[in-house]
């Protein structure tokens, strides 16, 4: 059947070393793959994998329409790092591997054909998608791109999305080496695609536990692609050390689809999540792999969800598949209408091009591999299953799925998106027995032990970084589709009403409280996750031996956070630095309001007995009104109740205890020296600062109430210092998520702490020019004056002089003793700026060369022809 009789004796002896139900195991996989890869790279391709290990998934991709690295093109190492890739393990340094392969499929009619092509199959280890060759790779000759928001100072931030991106490109056009149709011994027909794949990973407590991939799906070809079909194919194989265990993981991989589960928002709300799963049957909390003295439970579950499609309405299948070269083993369900002779004996595995498009669009969502024993003959939308092998499939075996969707068209030129998902969920299992109790005959019982909450808050989680709730990201007034929870109601009125012979009374209630929660997208996507509060606009104000930063936060304090939708605005710092590295920054001050997080005793907790964390910090004031004698009781204080000293409610055994959120550094000018510029002004009567009244406002136009100042002292007037002010909120103590600062370097301004010409608006100052005279021997840059954080510079390529006191628009000219003009600098820096007093001559004449020593005179001249002259000597 298109096997060639070499491959079929491989085959066949090593299938006789494995279990009779696993004649496609890992062993037989593993050795035929080693043979395929040999021969794929005889064309010497820019193969590449990485490993996302950012997040507590750590997980393998690849440039070759695959991720995990059981189909792999290239080393078995990281091609950035060199280190050693898990294909999927969860949670991060346990060995427990959730992965052996997925794989990108896509299926289309061309002409009279019907065409698909794949990252691998699984089974014949067909790869059809490939990098570019060697010699047509990226800079770095990797085949891969690296991206990161981490370090905004490093090569990788630029165009970052996320703290670790990986981007590749890949297409089907090759056909050498590549295998043939299994029907009809063909070679492969390619469609002509190229893909540009992004994945994306977060650190983040709400972002750790999932990896985000991006295509860009182009038709390179000539022909419309007709009736395209997209998938995800995932072969999961869960267990401990899977690639060391002789493809025992592979035995007892149950899957299944979830439509919809409770959202984590919570007022009864209900989420479309349409993920598809796969986990390890029984949890493996009694299986010892070879080698292993106990047992090592893999009780945990990972999933795809589709994100993003080209279209809204589109077919949706999940198809699922035990693959095996015993045609009795070997079957997938079918719908009664939809079954389908595969040709190969088998009811499961789609070989060949024509089995897998059916696949792709068949528009079938296969019932949960453990129902799979349930199914009877009357059933009238499934087949009956061969009812000899019922039980060995609802218990587990080697099971693959295919999440696809379409159809659509492409256009030679056009590309269209697909986003997913690779998702994971902790607490999967929690009951030893389950599946022994419970598996074939009683599969409902089976899934009470079953827990999808993490697994679906993590879902949820990863649909809001692709497409944030409530943020209106392409301006057209729409920001996603919106809920409302009623928090409280209070009676209003009776209304009675007499119809007839009936008396008909309405009860009619207010709602007083009601919280507006945004659970989808505007449609645009994102790939942002949770941020900080905006940093707050600011300006720095030199003078000799001080600057002056002064900043606005509006934005900042009213900001509501897109996913949590409440203000969590805590505080400002503010940095220095000499120069614009991020290490180069230290904190000088902050600032951040009183406020107080709640622990609740619970006496039925998970886990027992204890306090939880389930709100958000309250301030002082709120915990006086809740708990003091008064709003203004200040004799309560919140730090006296702790762990071991709780408060209890008068009346009630609720028990609480307090801690400070951050340093609580809230008095402004006291425990602070951060001021208000306008101690005494009252809350804007409108955020607005084009709807708010004069008085309200600034000269320049901001609101007075949320303006503040703080000064640098103690100087150096002749270098350059760094400042900026970041702003960061609470986070999410209740869920775990960390406070959240904005960037460090992001926005940052440099200053000289020297006189300007708007400390003195009129009287020109005396223009000084520093150091005079220059030494090329005197170590300036040694000495940090010169090119801080340029190591790379060549030292003749950073000498400085400094023009200090400069007006803001002048021109400097510097001249020989003969008056042959060596170098002219156009200074037109706006009065307001804290560089608009200084400016540099890098000593490189204006033919490119460098000065030589000697003594030269230099003029400033301003616009309505002032001018000033001085002298500088050049020392070799």
């Amino acid at each position: 059947m298109g096997m060639s009789i070499e491959r079929k004796i491989v085959l066949a002896f090593l299938c006789t070393l494995l279990f009779t139900s696993s004649a496609f195991s890992r062993i037989s996989r593993y050795a035929v793959n080693a043979k395929e890869r040999t021969r794929s790279m005889a064309a010497v391709k820019a193969n590449c994998m990485a490993a996302h290990r950012v997040g507590k998934i750590v997980l393998a991709v690849n440039n070759n329409g695959t991720f995990g690295k059981g189909f792999r093109a290239g080393a078995d190492q990281d091609c950035f790092t060199g280190q050693s890739v898990p294909s999927c393990e969860y949670p991060k340094g346990s060995t427990l591997e959730y992965l052996f392969a997925g794989a990108f499929w896509i299926g289309a009619v061309k002409g009279r054909d019907t065409l698909v092509s794949v990252g691998a199959d699984g089974w014949e280890l067909c790869e059809e998608f490939f990098p570019p060759d060697q010699d047509q790779a990226d800079l770095f000759g990797t085949g891969m791109q690296y991206r990161s928001i981490i370090d905004p100072s490093a090569p990788a931030y630029d165009g970052a999305i996320s703290e670790e991106d990986y981007i590749s490109t890949y297409s089907d056009t090759t056909i050498v080496g590549v295998c043939p149709d299994f029907f009809n011994s063909r070679p492969h027909r390619p469609l002509y695609i190229n893909v540009t794949e992004r994945s994306f990973a977060w650190s983040y407590s709400y972002a750790e536990d999932f990896v985000l991939f991006d295509y860009a799906i182009r038709n390179i070809g000539n022909d419309v692609l007709h009736q395209v079909f997209m998938g995800i194919y995932v072969d999961a194989d869960v267990g401990f050390d899977c690639f060391n265990q002789g493809g025992q993981c592979a035995q007892d991989d149950l899957c299944g689809f979830v439509h919809a589960l409770p959202s984590p928002t919570g007022c009864g709300f209900v989420d479309t999540v349409n993920i598809a799963w796969t986990a390890d049957a029984d949890g493996d909390y009694h299986f010892t792999g070879a080698g292993q003295s106990q047992p090592h439970p893999a009780t945990s579950v990972t999933a795809t969800r589709i994100v993003r499609t080209p279209a809204d309405s589109l077919e949706v299948s999940f198809n699922w598949w035990v693959s095996n070269q015993s045609p009795t083993l070997d079957y997938g369900p079918r719908e009664r209408t939809k079954n389908r002779d595969f040709r190969t004996g088998g009811l499961g595995t789609p070989e060949g091009d024509v089995n897998k498009y059916f696949l792709l669009s068949n528009g079938e969502f296969d019932f949960d591999q453990a129902f799979v024993a349930t199914i009877q003959p009357t059933d009238t939308l499934w087949a009956y299953p061969p009812q000899d092998q019922v039980d060995n499939w609802a218990t587990g075996l080697d099971t693959r799925y295919l999440l696809s969707f379409g159809p659509f068209d492409i256009s030679p030129g056009q590309t269209l998106p697909i986003s997913f998902a690779y998702v994971a969920g902790e607490n999967f299992h929690h009951d030893p027995d389950n599946a022994a109790n419970n598996l074939p005959n009683n599969p409902e019982a089976y899934y009470q032990n079953l827990s999808f909450v993490d697994l679906g808050v993590n879902a949820n989680w990863a649909s809001w970084i692709y497409d944030n709730p409530g943020v209106d990201t392409d301006g057209d007034g729409y920001k996603g589709k919106v809920r409302y929870c009623n928090l409280d109601s209070v009676f209003a009125r009776t209304d009675t009403t007499i119809a007839g012979n009936d008396t008909l009374i309405d009860t009619v209630w207010d709602y007083t409280q009601v919280d507006t929660i945004y659970y989808e997208g505007d449609g645009v996507p994102d790939f942002r996750g949770a941020s900080p509060p905006p940093a707050p606009t600011f300006w720095l104000e030199p003078s000799l031996g001080k600057i002056k930063v002064r900043f606005n936060g509006l934005r900042s304090e009213t900001t509501k956070d897109v996913f949590s939708h409440v203000i969590d605005f805590e505080g400002y710092r503010i940095y220095v630095g000499r120069d614009a590295r991020a290490g180069s920054y230290s904190v000088v001050e902050s600032y951040d309001i009183e406020d107080y997080n709640k622990y609740v005793y619970n006496p039925r907790r998970v886990g027992g007995p204890g306090f939880e964390l389930l709100e958000k910090p309250f301030t002082l004031q709120e915990l006086r009104c809740l708990y003091g004698k008064s709003c203004d009781d200040e004799t309560f204080n919140p730090e006296a109740y702790t762990v071991n000293n709780p408060f209890r409610l008068p009346g009630t055994d609720s028990l609480f205890y307090f801690t400070p959120q951050d340093y609580n550094v809230s008095r402004l000018g006291i425990d602070t020296k951060i001021v208000k510029r306008f101690p005494d002004q009252p809350y804007p009567s409108n955020l607005n600062p084009d709807s708010a009244n004069a008085d309200e406002l600034t000269d320049d136009g901001y609101l007075k109430y949320f303006e503040y100042e703080y000064e640098i002292t103690d100087l150096l007037s002749t270098v350059p210092y760094y400042v900026n002010v970041t702003a960061f909120d609470f986070g999410s103590p209740e869920s775990g998520l960390p406070s959240l600062e904005t960037s460090v370097t992001i926005g940052a301004k440099s200053a000289y702490p020297t006189l300007t010409q708007v400390d003195n608006p009129n009287k020109p100052l005396k223009v000084y020019i520093y150091p005079n005279p220059y030494r090329f021997d005197a170590d300036y840059r040694d000495a940090g004056y010169e090119g801080l954080a340029q190591p790379n510079i060549a030292s003749d390529r950073l000498r400085r002089i400094n023009f200090a006191n400069l007006p803001p628009q002048c021109t400097i000219r510097i001249y020989t003793l003969d008056g042959d003009l060596v170098r002219q600098i156009d200074h037109n820096v706006d009065a307001s700026s804290a560089l608009s007093s200084h400016d540099t001559w890098d000593l490189i004449t204006r033919n490119t060369q460098l000065a030589v020593s000697g003594l030269y005179y230099w003029t400033v001249e301003t616009p309505d022809g002032r001018t000033q002259i001085g002298k500088l000597v050049l020392i070799m």
